[in-house]
C-alpha cells in the first residue's frame, strides 16, 4: 500500500507568489529561461536553472551553476521571500486550464515504495539526466522538482479534498501568464492529515508516475547517498485521482521518406490501413486511427484488424505507428536516437505539423489518439514501459510554490 507523509513545505508569502512560481525546469532551455526570468529576482528560474545568471557560455551542468543555485535559494529565503511552514502539513493543488481543472494531492512519496514498485513506472530515464537533478538536489539541499502522479479513485479521499476545498480559502489563487490558473491549500489540521495518511495506507495499493520520471529517479538514488537523513528517505509528489487527468496526444514528424515517393508510401500503407482522405486537419476520434498530413493533403488512416498484437504495449496506437511505419516503411528503429524524428506536444496544435511540413524542414507528420489513463495504469501493472513520448501531460505543476527542503 502507498506510504505518503506530510511535509513542511518552503513557499512564498502569498502576495509575490505568482511572480515566484516559474515553469518546470525540464520545458525551458536556458535561452528560453532567461528571457522568462528577464529582469525577475523573484523568479524560482534562478534556483531551477542557474545558469542564467553566470556566463552564457557555461555549462549548465558545471559545479558552478549548482553553486548558483544553491546561492540563490538561501538569498530568496534571507530575504524573506520564501518561508518554512510552522508544521508538517498536505496541499491541495488545483490546475485551470480552458475551463477545465483537476485537483491533486501534494505530500511526500516514500523512496521505499519507489524501489518496491508500490511506485510504478511507465518510462525509461537517462543517467545524464538523472545525475544533473542529483547533482542539483545534493548541493541546495532541497528537491525543488514535483513529480507529477497518479491514483485510482478512492471515494473517500476524494471527499476530504472537495471537502477541504470548499470550507477553507486558499493561500494561493492566481493565473499565470499562460492562462492556466493555479490554487492551492495548505491542510493543517491534524486529525485531517491523519485521516489522508491512513486512506493511502489503507485504500490505495499503488501509485503511478505519469510525468517525472527523472525527477523520481534522481531522488530515489540520491537517498542512498544520505543514509542518515530522514527526509532524503521521501520525495515531493502530487498525486491526481485518474478521473481528474487528461493525457494529450504526442504527435510525430518525419525529415525523410527514407527513398519512397508519396504515392510509393501510401501504396504501402493499404496492406495495414484503410486510408481516406480528409479535406480538413485530422484529429483522431478514437483509438487505432491516426492522421497523415503529405504533400499539402490530410489522410485518416485506420488500422486493419489483425495488424497489431493486443498486449498492454501492442494495442498502443505509438506502438502500431513505430511498427507499421516508422519500421517497417521508413526505417526508423530507435525513435530516442534516431535524428530524422520529431516530436510534438498536442498542445501545441495541428498546425504546428502542417507549418513544419509546409516549411520544408520536414516531409511528413502523424497526429495520434492519446494514451488513456488506463492504458497507462496496465503497462505499468504489467511492468513494461511505453516507446519514447507517448503521453503528454498539461497543464504542468509550478516550482518554487512548495520545496521539500533535506
Amino acid at each position: 500500500m502507498a506510504t505518503i507523509k506530510p511535509f513542511d513545505a518552503l513557499r512564498p508569502k502569498p502576495e509575490i507568489a505568482a511572480t515566484v512560481a516559474s515553469r518546470p525546469y525540464d520545458v525551458l532551455n536556458s535561452e528560453e529561461a532567461r528571457a522568462e526570468a528577464g529582469d525577475q529576482p523573484l523568479s524560482f528560474l534562478h534556483v531551477t536553472k542557474a545558469e542564467i545568471d553566470l556566463d552564457p557560455a557555461i555549462d549548465s551542468h558545471s559545479t558552478a551553476v549548482y553553486e548558483k543555485a544553491k546561492e540563490n535559494l538561501n538569498r530568496m529565503v534571507a530575504e524573506g521571500v520564501l518561508f518554512r511552514e510552522n508544521k508538517p502539513c498536505y496541499y491541495i493543488y488545483r490546475l485551470v486550464m480552458n475551463g477545465r481543472s483537476q485537483t491533486g494531492l501534494v505530500c511526500l512519496s516514500s523512496v521505499k515504495d519507489y524501489f518496491d514498485d508500490v511506485i510504478k513506472k511507465h518510462e525509461f530515464t537517462r543517467p545524464e539526466k538523472e545525475k544533473d537533478r542529483i547533482d542539483h538536489m545534493r548541493t541546495i539541499e532541497a528537491q525543488t522538482g514535483n513529480v507529477f502522479m497518479a491514483c485510482r479513485d478512492v471515494v473517500e479521499v476524494n471527499a476530504l479534498i472537495e471537502g477541504w476545498k470548499s470550507s477553507n480559502k486558499p493561500v494561493y489563487d492566481f493565473v499565470a501568464e499562460d492562462g492556466i490558473g493555479h490554487t492551492i491549500w495548505v491542510i493543517d489540521r491534524d486529525i485531517v492529515i491523519n485521516s489522508i495518511t491512513r486512506l493511502y495506507e489503507t485504500e490505495i495499493p499503488f501509485t503511478y508516475i505519469a510525468d517525472g520520471h527523472h525527477r523520481a529517479a534522481s531522488a530515489a538514488k540520491l537517498s542512498r547517498e544520505m543514509p542518515g537523513n530522514p527526509e532524503a528517505n521521501y520525495f515531493l509528489t502530487t498525486i491526481f485521482p485518474a478521473s481528474q487527468l487528461a493525457i494529450l496526444d504526442y504527435n510525430r514528424l518525419v525529415k525523410d521518406l527514407d527513398g519512397l515517393t508519396p504515392q510509393k508510401l501510401i501504396s504501402q500503407l493499404q496492406d495495414e490501413f484503410y486510408i481516406t482522405l480528409s479535406p480538413e486537419p485530422v484529429k483522431p476520434s478514437q483509438l487505432h486511427e491516426f492522421g497523415m498530413y503529405l504533400d499539402g493533403q490530410w489522410y485518416i488512416l485506420v488500422s486493419r484488424p489483425g495488424t497489431y498484437s493486443e498486449d498492454p504495449i501492442g494495442v498502443l496506437d505509438v506502438t502500431i505507428l513505430s511498427n507499421n511505419i516508422l519500421d517497417k516503411l521508413l526505417d526508423i528503429r530507435d525513435q530516442r536516437t534516431d535524428k530524422r524524428i520529431d516530436f510534438v506536444g498536442g498542445i501545441r496544435g495541428l498546425n504546428e505539423l502542417e507549418r513544419r511540413v509546409n516549411s520544408g524542414e520536414m516531409k511528413l507528420a502523424f497526429s495520434l489518439y492519446p494514451v488513456t489513463i488506463d492504458q497507462l495504469f496496465n503497462i505499468a501493472d504489467s511492468g513494461n514501459v511505453m516507446p519514447p513520448k507517448s503521453t503528454w501531460f498539461e497543464p504542468k505543476l509550478r516550482d518554487g510554490l512548495l520545496t521539500h527542503m533535506l
